[in-house]
């Protein structure tokens, strides 16, 4: 038995081999697949439930009110205008913002023929008056039948004579009281027809504001309600309700027309008429304006704003919010209601909160 030893020759080569076998080794394990990292998700976050608006439960006064637009006019005012049709307006004596006094002459139409024939028929008349006084003086030699007939045909003539006397004077407009002028339609030489009008006269002493309202608009309006006024580039006056329209015939489907279709000139009659408090200075006649009537007023009401109250079938309940995060259905009974506010008689208190929809 014998040991070999290993000659520095040898050593080298058992080295060199090892080295071999771990070169191979090492590029072996890099050929095999790489392992796949684990792929990071995003952190998912579960929608927000938005969450509804609650509101308190206040008090306030509250008022039910009735809006109407209108304007500044005149307690005493007249639309002025020729009742004879197709006629030219041969003068013209006023003009916007003119002072008149009763009986002064405004405008006369063209009647140049009728006035030719009523000078003519004024002649004839003459010798028929002449004739009469001869028929009277010759009556007890008369048939009386014939004296009857003459003495009828001398009235007829008498009474043809007075009537195209009126229909001239209907020609010449005069004022019916002393006031402004305060608006004019027509120019001289223009054709006008019956009730067209001519121009408005007002005593612009007496103005105060005014609105048309139909029917339907004056539901739960009544005189003495009190009212707010909004006079443009005057500002809020207060007032009440003096007067409610006079609605006519002609006024039942709306057109307030007249005399055979033609339109009828306004008057303060068709008005809604609010007595002012207090008059403005810088008030005049045709400023527009507002009116507010206040149909209902109510000091200290429950309120809660119209987005809370719902209703189910013939229920009308609201949710109302407690402190600790829940909620729970309260059936409860409603008042007045407007735009913004609906009253609540029964079943809140004031403090409480209540959800919105």
């Amino acid at each position: 038995m014998f040991m070999k030893w290993l000659t520095g020759s040898s050593f080298k080569r058992s080295s060199a081999v090892l080295l071999g076998a771990s070169l191979v080794f090492a590029s072996g394990c890099s050929l095999l697949p790489k392992e796949q990292s684990e792929e990071t998700l995003p952190e998912i976050t579960p929608p927000q439930i938005s969450k509804k608006p609650e509101y308190d439960v206040t008090t306030t006064t509250l008022e039910t009110k009735v809006t109407a637009a209108g304007n500044i006019i005149s307690m005493q005012e007249e639309t002025m205008y020729f009742t004879i049709d197709e006629k030219r307006i041969k003068q013209l004596d006023v003009k916007t913002g003119q002072k008149v006094t009763a009986g002064q002459v405004i405008a006369s139409l063209d009647m140049d023929d009728e006035e030719k024939a009523l000078r003519d028929a004024k002649i004839q008349f003459q010798q028929d008056e002449l004739d009469m006084k001869q028929t009277l003086r010759n009556r007890d030699t008369m048939n009386p039948v014939e004296f009857q007939q003459k003495q009828i045909a001398f009235e007829e003539k008498r009474q043809a004579l007075a009537d195209q006397q009126e229909e001239l004077d209907k020609a010449t407009l005069k004022a019916p009281f002393a006031g402004t002028v305060v608006s004019v339609s027509v120019q001289k030489g223009d054709q006008v027809k019956a009730y067209d009008p001519i121009c408005i006269i007002a005593d612009t002493s007496q103005l105060t504001a005014a609105a048309k309202m139909t029917p339907d608009d004056l539901q739960g309006v009544a005189v003495g309600m009190p009212a707010v006024v909004d006079i443009n580039n005057i500002g809020q006056v207060t007032g009440k309700v003096k007067q409610l329209p006079v609605f006519q015939d002609d006024d039942q489907n709306g057109n307030g027309t007249g005399n055979g279709g033609q339109q009828r000139p306004d008057r303060p009659e068709d008005y809604l008429i609010v007595q002012l408090d207090k008059k403005p200075p810088g008030m005049t006649r045709g400023t527009p304006l507002s009116i507010s009537i206040i149909t209902q007023r109510k000091e200290n009401a429950i309120v809660i704003p119209p987005s809370a109250l719902r209703t189910m079938g013939a229920r009308t309940y609201v949710q109302v919010a407690e402190k600790d995060g829940t909620k729970r259905e309260v059936d409860v009974e409603v008042g007045q209601q407007t735009a913004t506010e609906v009253e609540i008689v029964k079943g809140l208190t004031p403090g409480q909160k209540v959800v919105g929809r």
